[in-house]
């Protein structure tokens, strides 16, 4: 296998740089953008290590998913975004970086980073005029809560700066939530299939409202899978979603809309366990993928 020396910025290969020269951005569907940004974490850390541990990985991939093969459509890896700055200029960053990529006709797909960084890429996709979005999110944590330890921007209130937009939510294998995000959901009308009901029902397949909006960013954090496949996160939470499980999850909601962009979140390598990072980067490829197989058929 002919290896390029490609790195996106020091420290960050491109993504499955093992296989093709890296193209320019106008010929790429596929956009990934690092996004190293850990301020808010509140239990471990090693967020801001997950990017350039997932795009390294990435080297060690089969071009061929099983099913097709997703890196034909060209895979354009962005320098990783500014995040040494206050949280409001870090969030602005990555907005204007996932407008950037809309407006190349691109398909956006962020590597966390906190779960925070979502935030930034909504707004990014807003200020490039898409209109008539919701968001699908598998996570452990429902992420509604106002402020954290007094931060607005906190990864766990991400959630809560996506519905303050009025954006639709929909929420996927949550298992850890407070009062004040349970009233949250009621409040903004968040729909959502539980942990303790997707799993041991292991419900494959999932059916959005009529309502719900047709264009979706799709927003995953490593920590809604189980920790016995991830325990590479920092905030792990027993009794979550199978890796076949969160892809088929992730299938059903691409056959019903117009997925728009996803991202990968809270993937925090473990030293030595390299099977984490490549499962992380595997991870992102099939769900490129799925993409490939269904949204590419749809008009955009």
């Amino acid at each position: 296998m002919e290896e390029f020396d490609q790195l996106a910025a020091p420290g960050y290969p491109i993504f499955l740089g093992s296989e093709f020269e890296h193209p320019r951005p106008e010929d790429a569907f596929f956009h990934i953008l690092p996004v190293p940004y850990e301020i808010s974490v509140s239990y471990a850390g090693g967020t801001g290590l997950g990017p350039a541990a997932i795009l390294g990985a990435s080297w060690q991939l089969e071009t061929w998913d099983g099913k097709s093969t997703p890196c034909r459509r060209g895979v354009y890896t962005h320098p990783p975004v500014e995040v040494d700055a206050a949280a409001e200029a870090v969030m602005q960053n990555i907005a204007a970086a996932s407008k950037k990529i809309i407006e190349l006709g691109g398909f956006p797909i962020a590597l966390g980073g906190e779960h925070s960084v979502t935030y930034g890429i909504i707004k990014g996709l807003i200020e490039a005029g898409i209109t008539d979005i919701g968001v699908v999110q598998i996570d452990a944590h429902a992420d509604l809560r106002e402020a954290y330890e007094g931060n607005p921007y906190s990864h766990a209130s991400v959630m809560k700066r996506v519905v303050d937009l009025d954006i639709p939510l929909f929420q996927l294998g949550v298992r850890a939530f407070c009062e004040e995000e349970i009233a949250t959901r009621v409040r903004h009308k968040v729909q959502y299939l539980d942990a303790d009901i997707l799993v041991p029902q292991a419900i494959q397949q999932i059916e959005l409202p009529d309502d719900f909006p047709a264009n979706v960013f799709f927003t995953l954090d490593i920590d809604g899978i189980d920790p016995s496949v991830f325990p590479s996160t920092g905030t792990p939470v027993p009794g979550g979603l199978g890796w076949y499980q969160t892809l088929s999850l992730f299938e059903s909601v691409a056959s019903q809309r117009n997925v728009i962009g996803f991202d990968l979140m809270e993937f925090a390598p473990i030293k030595g366990f390299h099977a984490y990072e490549f499962s992380a980067a595997l991870l992102a490829y099939k769900m490129m993928g799925v993409v490939e197989r269904t949204q590419l058929k749809k008009p955009r």
